[in-house]
């Protein structure tokens, strides 16, 4: 069976620059998890018990901690919910992160993140090569019709970096957006 994969979407968890989401025993993953599961997301019981069982909220494919450990959420060509109208033949792939200590929306990602970002990204553009790549931000509605989705018309900052600006440096780590501690 072939998967149709059109949009690979970068979000940010809009939670605090550098701390990692797992705690008590749980994963980044199953914290998001529960947040998904508090705002009604629900995966179908045939895709809990076919993968990630213990995941039965979470609406991103892939979550990446500041370690860059990458975990797995949903399975690639199950619909996602992560971006309101684009969830179908999409990825969505969350870093953890997004706000500064002073509360201000400017993702700040540590090195360890922007690599497995990149490697992620890498593969998945082998595997799917006609998915055009976005920030969350840059699907949000394109209020004036001029064709392009400027700060103005942004829903969210997510994933509160300019993806294209960070992919077209040719860098692996993006310094203007590096977590330094």
């Amino acid at each position: 069976m072939t998967i149709q994969i059109n949009k690979i979407v970068i979000h940010c968890s809009a939670t605090r620059n550098g701390k990692s989401l797992a705690r008590n025993g749980l994963t980044a993953a199953q914290v998001i998890d529960s947040w998904h599961k508090q705002r009604g997301f629900k995966r179908t019981e045939a895709n809990r018990k076919d993968f990630n069982p213990n995941l039965g909220s979470i609406g991103y494919h892939y979550v990446i901690d500041i370690d860059g450990t990458v975990e797995t959420g949903r399975k690639i060509g199950e619909t996602g919910a992560h971006v309101k109208g684009h969830n179908t033949n999409s990825i969505g792939i969350c870093l953890v992160g997004g706000i500064t200590a002073d509360g201000k929306n400017h993702g700040e990602y540590t090195a360890q993140q922007w690599w497995a970002l990149y490697d992620l990204l890498l593969n998945l553009e082998q595997r799917f090569p006609h998915a055009k790549i976005y920030g969350h931000r840059d699907l949000s509605p394109d209020l004036n019709g001029d064709g392009k989705i400027t700060r103005n018309e942004w829903l969210k900052d997510c994933p509160c970096f300019d993806v294209w600006q960070w992919l077209d440096s040719g860098e692996v780590i993006n310094v203007d957006h590096l977590f330094k501690g």
